[in-house]
């Protein structure tokens, strides 16, 4: 984060960052450091943290190594509504809200759907969340198609995640920090409930409610996420990958992690999305794609020798 606030089209040195965060650095340094890079800076870790942390959620909840925050369409719902928010010329806090609400709906639909029928399970859940993201992919594409030239700039750039735009800080923070409070004494029974439903069963653990709990954790934080930066991939696919080979898979550890590591990637990523043509910004979500891509193939490599 230190380094983040010294680069930009205007590169400051950590001398001139500290009096600007103490309130004795120059006027131009004071409002690039405290009014532009602080904020984004804030918003970009956290958003990163959350990320990993929805990412090994998923993975745990669907038992699949595959899973991520968006697979479940909680992305798809917050896009749309965002999409049409913009159409409608609506901006700032308005269009935040109006991303997590919609966020929130496709979350209702994706659980109220898989839980209808007689059983429930991991599999129900993400076909269901699978033909939910299909459904508000379709409209997202519609969208598109009738959106007027000068809107789709702006669309564009909040669907492959960025986060010139981001709000305040604060909500994303909070979330985090409190998730992590949650999910650290659940520890142990996430450790048993990664290895399956039966065997949780088995040892007590009341596997509907702890299921429940993920997946409503697992939304919030997405939802969160989504709002702040856009729709930012591989930060919770590839963390979670990565840090289980470094770690071991205890998610007492792994979890907590997660929220440190996917801060940082996303911090770095947006770093460089700010310098590598500066003035000019590029989304954040190409800058995780670039860096993503490879490194889950690598993975993919690693894990067939």
């Amino acid at each position: 984060m230190l380094f983040a606030l010294t680069q930009g089209s205007a590169s400051l040195s950590i001398r001139e960052v500290w009096l600007a965060l103490t309130g004795e650095g120059t006027p131009l340094a004071t409002t690039l450091v405290m009014e532009l890079r602080l904020p984004r800076i804030l918003a970009a870790y956290a958003t990163g943290g959350l990320l990993a942390v929805a990412g090994a959620l998923m993975q745990i909840l669907l038992r699949n190594p595959l899973a991520e925050p968006y697979v479940l369409g909680i992305s798809g719902g917050a896009s749309v509504a965002a999409l049409v928010s913009i159409l409608l010329g609506i901006s700032g806090v308005l269009l935040s809200g109006a991303a997590f609400l919609g966020a929130m709906v496709s979350t209702v639909l994706v659980f109220g759907i898989s839980q209808a029928g007689r059983t429930s399970s991991s599999l129900r859940l993400l076909l269901t969340g699978v033909v939910i993201a299909a459904g508000w992919g379709a409209l997202i594409t519609l969208i598109l198609a009738l959106a007027p030239p000068h809107k789709l700039p702006g669309m564009l750039y909040w669907l492959m995640g960025d986060l010139s735009y981001a709000g305040s800080p604060i909500l994303p923070w909070c979330m985090l920090i409190a998730v992590c409070v949650v999910i650290v004494p659940l520890g142990r029974s996430l450790n048993v409930l990664a290895r399956g439903a039966l065997q949780a069963a088995s040892l007590g653990v009341d596997v509907k409610r702890l299921e429940r709990l993920v997946f409503v954790l697992a939304s919030l934080l997405t939802a969160v996420a989504v709002t702040t930066a856009g729709s930012v991939g591989f930060v919770g696919l590839v963390v979670p990958h990565l840090l289980r080979m470094v770690l071991g898979n205890d998610q007492r550890v792994t979890l907590p992690a997660c929220a440190l590591a996917g801060g940082c990637l996303l911090t770095l990523a947006d770093t460089l999305a700010r310098v590598v043509i500066a003035p000019e910004q590029l989304p954040v979500g190409v800058i995780t794609a670039l860096l993503g891509v490879p490194t889950f193939l690598l993975l993919l490599r690693k894990g067939r020798l």
